[in-house]
């Protein structure tokens, strides 16, 4: 099981040729063993994206989210206090991004990998990525 940051979900429907190759591969390998957990504060980064018009598609909001969903073996995940309390530990003084705090402490309480693009994940020590 993987964890994977929000535009790894828009990438991955919309310009796969985006990811790496290992980040091809994590996803292809949870799709094929126990999934990929799609953290719930992605579905609301993504329809501000696409309210702002920073993400156009072809189709509304929730058919959108209906399709993404059908793509992958995706697990919607919500925060749980856990999550919550960890999101505040994180990258101190270098993200402030909530939403990437969240994403990044559902990795960590899930003691699993977060495929990301994103360098301050990438260099955290707390959190595993993939990219």
């Amino acid at each position: 099981m993987i964890v994977v940051d929000t535009h790894v979900i828009i990438w991955d429907a919309l310009k796969p040729e985006e990811l790496s190759p290992k980040a091809r591969k994590a996803i292809d390998d949870a799709n094929n063993g126990d999934g990929i957990i799609f953290c719930d504060i992605s579905l609301w980064e993504i329809a501000m994206l696409m309210q702002k018009g920073r993400l156009l598609v072809d189709t509304g909001y929730l058919q959108f989210i209906k399709l993404v969903f059908d793509s992958n073996k995706y697990f919607l995940r919500g925060i749980s206090p856990e999550i919550a309390e960890l999101s505040t530990q994180l990258f101190k003084g270098t993200n402030k991004d909530p939403a990437d705090r969240i994403i990044a402490a559902t990795a960590i309480f899930n003691d699993t990998e977060l495929v990301t693009c994103d360098k301050t994940m990438r260099r955290s020590k707390k959190v595993q990525t993939v990219w």
